[in-house]
């Protein structure tokens, strides 16, 4: 299914190159962006999923994205990364280690614990999950001119260094 209707604004960065005041509260340019980014990062991948059809919950496409992000983890740290419940995890990762989709390591640090990775079929799976959102988005973004499609690329490799950065202090903390 494709997404109709979707208008992409583009907003130029005069917008946001003045501090704006909300709510007694002065916000700097950046402040202003990440919320944007934010904001639209949340509408595309909702718009995305609508336009697929699927009825698979969003824990499991943000576990299997937490897995491939971080490695093989314990149910609690999953469920924690994953922003779920530790029985909510438990019964994501026993449907998900039913389809294949996750594999289960035995802990060398507690022989009583497993670690939780994710499996081939679940690596193919997440992939094909994100095919579909992408198959659905394209559309809407065919006609961008090739400085904005760049601006794209740029912005989302700059978003996916402070992230890793993130997620690396996290893993060592």
């Amino acid at each position: 299914m494709v997404i109709t209707g979707l208008r992409v604004r583009m907003h130029s960065l005069a917008m946001y190159t003045g501090w704006i005041m909300t709510e007694n509260r002065t916000h700097s340019p950046l402040h202003t962006i990440l919320g944007d980014l934010i904001t639209a990062s949340h509408r595309l991948t909702r718009l995305a999923a609508q336009a697929t059809g699927s009825s698979e919950s969003p824990a499991v496409w943000r576990t299997l994205s937490v897995l491939t992000t971080v490695g093989p983890v314990r149910v609690g740290e999953l469920a924690r990364q994953s922003r779920v419940s530790q029985p909510t995890m438990t019964k994501l990762v026993q449907s998900l280690d039913e389809r294949d989709w996750i594999k289960r390591i035995a802990d060398v640090d507690d022989h009583r614990a497993w670690l939780i990775a994710i499996a081939p079929k679940g690596t193919a799976a997440l992939l094909a999950w994100r095919d579909e959102l992408t198959d659905a988005l394209e559309p809407a973004f065919t006609d961008l001119e090739d400085d904005d499609l760049a601006a794209i690329a740029r912005t989302v490799e700059i978003i996916q260094a402070r992230v890793a950065v993130e997620v690396a202090s996290e893993l060592t903390a």
